[in-house]
C-alpha cells in the first residue's frame, strides 16, 4: 500500500507550457491534456485517494461550461473505456474495441450488460470498478466534449 498520494501535476498536468522552448509547435496546436502512465490502485483507500486528487484536479483545470467531461483509460491489452461520474450514476462509454472488458466490469459492479456500449452504473460500485480495472489500465486521460449519451452529465 502506498502511503502518500501521487501530486497532481503528476496525475494530470495541464499542457499549458512546452517543455522543449525551441519547439515549434504553438500552445493552440499542443493537446490541452495528455495521457499520463497509470499506477495501479492496489486497495481501496488508493481508490479513495485518486478520487479525491482526480475530482480537485478536474476542478481546477476544467471550466465550468464544459461539457462531456470524464476520465478515459487506455487499457493495456486494448482499447478504451470512458468514465464520467454524476450525483447519483457513474457513466460507462466502452468503445467496441475495448468490448472483451464486459465480463470485468459485471464481476466488479453486479451489474448486467447493457445492450448498447453505455453502462450506467450506481455510483457506490465506483470503488469496486476501479479496483477491477486498475491492473489492465496503461493510461489515463482528462477528456471533455465526450458524448456520454443520454444520461451523461452536462456541466461539470
Amino acid at each position: 500500500m502506498r502511503s502518500a498520494c501521487i501530486p497532481r501535476s503528476l496525475i494530470y498536468p495541464n499542457m499549458t507550457a512546452d517543455a522543449n522552448p525551441k519547439s515549434d509547435v504553438t500552445a493552440s496546436d499542443r493537446p490541452r491534456f495528455r495521457p499520463v502512465p497509470w499506477t495501479p490502485l492496489e486497495t481501496p483507500q488508493d481508490v479513495e485517494l485518486w478520487i479525491d486528487e482526480h475530482n480537485r484536479t478536474m476542478q481546477e483545470l476544467v471550466k465550468p461550461q464544459e461539457t462531456g467531461v470524464g476520465v478515459r483509460f487506455r487499457l493495456a491489452p486494448g482499447g478504451d473505456v470512458y468514465m464520467q461520474t454524476a450525483a447519483d450514476a457513474v457513466i460507462l462509454d466502452v468503445e467496441p474495441d475495448a468490448s472483451w472488458i464486459a465480463p470485468l466490469i459485471m464481476a466488479a459492479t453486479g451489474a448486467e450488460q447493457p445492450s448498447g456500449n453505455i453502462w450506467v452504473l450506481p455510483d457506490d460500485k465506483l470503488v469496486q470498478l476501479l479496483l477491477g480495472l486498475s491492473t489492465l489500465v496503461e493510461s489515463s486521460l482528462i477528456v471533455t466534449g465526450h458524448n456520454f449519451g443520454k444520461h451523461g452529465r452536462k456541466m461539470y
